[in-house]
C-alpha cells in the first residue's frame, strides 16, 4: 500500500481509504457479513483510513463499521465521520450527534471529523449555531481529534470556507470529469496551499467511470501503450495529484476491493505521461457529450415522498445516451418497477414537482425538470404493457 503524510497531522494515511456509503446489499439492508469482511481485507492489506456519516445506509453504517472494527481493527485504522450540518438547529445538536456517533462506532474518538456537505450557506448557519466552539471544544475533550469539512457548495464559495476557520483537512468532489466543478483542481490546490489535506470522494462518479464504456470511450483508451482498466485510469489521474492525499472508494464487491487496493500500490503522483494525460482529458470531454445528467447516485435527495427513485431514474436516462436506449430500458424497468426492492414503483412520472428534493442535491440538478425528461424518454406509448413483460419475465426467472 502506498501513504501519504497528512501536512497538518503528520499521519501517514493509506493512499486508498473505504468508504462506508455504498456497502453490499441484502434484504433491503447492508449486508452485515460482507461488509465486515470486506473492511477487514482491506485493512488487513493495508488501508488504514475508514470513512463513513450519519445518514449512510439510513443510519446503519456507523454500526456496520463500528462491528467491523472490533477485535483489535479499531487501532490499525483512522475513522472519518461527519456532522450533519443540515440538521443542526442548536449548539446542543452538536454534541448530541457526536456523541451518539462514538457510540455507534463503539469508539472514544473521532480520528477525522467532518462538517458534513457545506456550502456557503450552510456554513453561516452552523457558525450561528457555534460549530467553531463546538470544534474547538470536542478536540479539547478528545471526542474529535482532527477538523474537517467535506464541500458540495459552488466553486466561490470553497476558498472563504477555508479561511475562515483552522482546518486539518478537507474532502471535495475531484475525478477528471469535474475538475472545474465545486472545488475542483483551483480549489484542490488552494486548500493544499493552506496546509490542508485533501481527501477525495467520488473519484468514479457515482460508478460511470467504472461502468463498462461507451465503444467512443474505449476506443480513445486503446490508444495508450499501457492497457489499464478505466477504473485504473481513473483512479490513477486523481493519484497523480501530488495535493491529494486519500481517495474514498465505496467499495461492495470483493473485486472491488482486491482491484483499488493493487492500483493504490503503484499510482504515484506525477508518474502519467503527457500522453496518458491528453487521453484522458479526451476521454473526460467525451463522457461530457454523452451524460446528460451529473448525478452521482449519493442518493441525498431521498426519499422522495411519493416515492420516485431519482438516482435510479437518472442512472438509466445516462445509460440510454452511454450505451443505447434499449437496454437502458430495460435497467429503468427492473430497477423502479419495485421488484428488485420493495414492491413500490419508482418511474419518473410520479413526480410532483413539490421541488423537496431540490436543495437537496450537491450537485444543482434540477431534479423535477430533468425527470420530466427521464419520463418522455422512457413512459411513452407501450410502455405499461412493455413494463408488465420485463417484470413478468424476470419473476418467473427467480421461480425457476
Amino acid at each position: 500500500m502506498q501513504y501519504r503524510k497528512m501536512p497538518k497531522t503528520g499521519d501517514e494515511l493509506s493512499a486508498l481509504g473505504f468508504g462506508c456509503m455504498r456497502l453490499p446489499m441484502k434484504n433491503g439492508g447492508i449486508d452485515r457479513e460482507r461488509a465486515i469482511a470486506q473492511i477487514r481485507y482491506a485493512i488487513d492489506n493495508g488501508v488504514n483510513y475508514v470513512d463513513t456519516a450519519w445518514p449512510y445506509h439510513g443510519g446503519e453504517s456507523e454500526v456496520v463499521l463500528g462491528m467491523a472494527l472490533r477485535s483489535g481493527y479499531r487501532e490499525k485504522v483512522k475513522i472519518a465521520t461527519k456532522l450533519p450540518s443540515w440538521l443542526i438547529e442548536s449548539r446542543e445538536d452538536m454534541d448530541k450527534y457526536l456523541n451518539a456517533q462514538l457510540e455507534k462506532l463503539g469508539t472514544d474518538k473521532i480520528d477525522y471529523y467532518l462538517i458534513h456537505t457545506l456550502n456557503g450557506t450552510l456554513w453561516e448557519t452552523v457558525k450561528k449555531h457555534g460549530v467553531k466552539e463546538f470544534l474547538e471544544q470536542a478536540k479539547k475533550d478528545g471526542r474529535i481529534v482532527n477538523a474537517g469539512f467535506s464541500f458540495h457548495g459552488q466553486s466561490a464559495d470553497f476558498a472563504p470556507i477555508v479561511d475562515d476557520y483552522d482546518w486539518d483537512f478537507c474532502m471535495i468532489q475531484y475525478n477528471f470529469l469535474d475538475q472545474e466543478f465545486q472545488a475542483g483542481t483551483t480549489g484542490l490546490k488552494y486548500a493544499a496551499s493552506k496546509g490542508l489535506g485533501v481527501i477525495v470522494m467520488e473519484p468514479l462518479r457515482g460508478g460511470y467511470l467504472a461502468n463498462t464504456p461507451p465503444s467512443a470511450i474505449q476506443d480513445l483508451w486503446d490508444e495508450a501503450d499501457t492497457k489499464r482498466s478505466n477504473v485504473d485510469w481513473s483512479l490513477r489521474w486523481i493519484w497523480n495529484h501530488p495535493e491529494v492525499k486519500v481517495i474514498i472508494s465505496g467499495m461492495n464487491e470483493e473485486s472491488h476491493v482486491e482491484n483499488n487496493i493493487s492500483y493504490a500500490c503503484d499510482s504515484f503522483p506525477g508518474t502519467l505521461t503527457a500522453k496518458e494525460l491528453d487521453i484522458i482529458n479526451r476521454v473526460g470531454k467525451k463522457y461530457k457529450e454523452l451524460m446528460k445528467v451529473g448525478c452521482t447516485g449519493c442518493g441525498y435527495c431521498m426519499p422522495c415522498p411519493v416515492g420516485v427513485n431519482i438516482p435510479g431514474a437518472f442512472n438509466a436516462y445516462n445509460l440510454s445516451f452511454l450505451t443505447g436506449k434499449e437496454g437502458a430500458s430495460f435497467s429503468y424497468i427492473l430497477s423502479l418497477s419495485g421488484i428488485m426492492a420493495d414492491g413500490e414503483k419508482g418511474y419518473a412520472s410520479k413526480c410532483i414537482s413539490c421541488g423537496e428534493c431540490i436543495d437537496k442535491c450537491p450537485q444543482f440538478i434540477p431534479i423535477p425538470d430533468v425527470l420530466q425528461d427521464v419520463a418522455a424518454c422512457f413512459e411513452g406509448d407501450g410502455f405499461e404493457e412493455r413494463a408488465a413483460g420485463i417484470t413478468k419475465m424476470f419473476v418467473d426467472n427467480l421461480k425457476k
